[in-house]
C-alpha cells in the first residue's frame, strides 16, 4: 500500500513541534509512553551529555532508594579497606580479638564516622587514621547535604499525576468517526483546573513525489475544560479537515502515524502549572472499539465513584465504510 498525498490541500503542517521535518524512514518513535523524548544524543563525551542531578531527581522512588543505600554501603566499604590498609594498630577500643571481626568493627566505625554519630568505643589514635576519619566525616556531611537537597527536590517537584489509556481508539462519532483516548487524575486531593489538551500527529505523506514526515495539529471536540474531577475522553473528529480522513489501520501503519499528546493544568496543591506528555503510535490505535464509562454512582447515591482500573475498557463498535480513495 503506497503513501497518500495530503487529501486536503488546505491543511497546514505544524513546524513548531521541535522535531523538525525529516524524510520518511529516518526516525523512530519521538515520544515514549511515559512522556519522555525518545531521543539519544551522540558526538560528545558521556559526562557532558548527562546530568546526575536530573537523573536522580526524575528516576522512580525504588531506584532512588537503592542508589542511596548502595552509595552508603559502597562508600563505607571503601573507607573500611583504607582503614585496614593503614593498620588496625592505629585504632583502639576493639571488643573483638579475631581479625575478621575487627574488620567488621572498622566497617561500623566507618558508618558512624560517615554519619557523624560517633559512639566513641573505637577511636583513631594514629595520625593517618585521624586524617582519613576527618576526610570521611567531611565527605559524610557533604553527601547528606546533597541527599537532603535531592529528597526535598523530589518531594516538592510538581507532577500532573495523570493516567492515560494504554491505547487510542477509532470509534463512531456522530455521523462520522472520531479518534479518541482518555486520561484521569489519580490523586484524590489534587484539584486540577484550567485543563488544556493539545494533540499533534506525525505521519509520512507524499509531497512533490517523495515521502516526507509531516506534523499536523489535530482539531479536538474540546481542547479545554474548567476542572478535572473525573476522567476526560479526548475526541478528534475525523472529517474532511482531518489529516487522518479516510485512513484505516493499514494506512496508519504505512504512514507511520504517531500522536503526540500534551496536557497542561493548574494544580491547587502545588500552586503551580503542571504538565504531562504521552504518545500513541499506529499499533496503539485500535479501530472499531469505543471506551465505556468508567464512573458510577455509589451505593448510597451520595458520591460518584471513578474506577481507575477501567480506563482501558472498551466495547466493539462497527465503523462506517471508508470512501474510495
Amino acid at each position: 500500500m503506497a503513501l497518500r498525498s495530503k487529501l486536503n490541500p488546505l491543511l497546514r503542517a505544524n513546524n513548531d513541534t521541535g522535531f523538525g521535518t525529516t524524510s520518511a524512514g529516518n526516525t523512530g518513535r519521538f515520544v515514549n509512553r511515559n512522556g519522555s523524548f525518545n531521543v539519544r544524543r551522540r558526538g560528545v563525551a558521556f559526562w557532558n551529555r548527562y546530568s546526575v542531578y536530573n537523573i536522580l531527581l526524575s528516576m522512580n522512588a525504588t531506584k532512588f532508594i537503592l542508589i542511596v543505600f548502595s552509595f552508603f554501603i559502597v562508600t563505607n566499604i571503601l573507607f573500611t579497606f583504607i582503614y585496614i590498609a593503614i593498620g588496625i594498630d592505629q585504632f583502639s577500643g576493639f571488643a573483638e580479638t579475631e581479625v575478621l571481626k575487627k574488620d567488621a568493627e572498622l566497617f561500623f566505625f566507618s558508618a558512624q564516622t560517615f554519619t557523624t554519630v560517633g559512639y566513641g568505643r573505637i577511636n583513631p589514635i594514629g595520625f593517618s587514621a585521624n586524617l582519613v576519619a576527618s576526610i570521611e566525616a567531611l565527605a559524610g556531611l557533604l553527601s547528606f547535604a546533597v541527599m537532603t537537597g535531592l529528597l526535598y527536590g523530589r518531594f516538592v517537584r510538581p507532577r500532573a499525576n495523570l493516567l492515560f489509556s494504554d491505547f487510542a481508539v477509532v470509534a463512531p462519532y456522530k455521523d462520522i468517526t472520531g479518534l479518541m483516548f482518555r486520561f484521569v487524575s489519580i490523586k484524590d486531593k489534587h484539584s486540577l483546573t484550567d485543563v488544556s489538551v493539545r494533540v499533534n500527529v506525525g505521519m509520512n505523506v507524499m509531497e512533490n513525489g517523495r515521502p516526507v514526515y509531516k506534523f499536523y495539529d489535530l482539531e479536538l471536540e474540546r481542547n479545554r475544560i474548567d476542572s478535572l474531577p473525573m476522567n476526560l475522553t479526548v475526541v478528534h473528529p475525523i472529517d474532511e479537515k482531518s489529516p487522518l480522513y479516510n485512513y484505516n489501520a493499514e494506512d496508519m501503519e504505512v504512514a507511520d502515524v504517531e500522536l503526540y499528546v500534551l496536557v497542561r493544568a493548574y494544580d491547587d496543591v502545588y500552586n503551580s502549572t503542571v504538565q504531562q506528555r504521552t504518545s500513541y503510535i499506529y499499533n496503539e490505535i485500535v479501530h472499531g472499539e469505543k471506551f465505556v464509562p468508567m464512573y458510577h454512582e455509589s451505593a448510597d447515591g451520595n458520591t460518584t465513584i471513578v474506577d481507575l482500573d477501567k480506563i482501558n475498557e472498551t466495547i466493539e463498535m462497527k465503523l462506517p465504510a471508508l470512501k474510495p480513495v
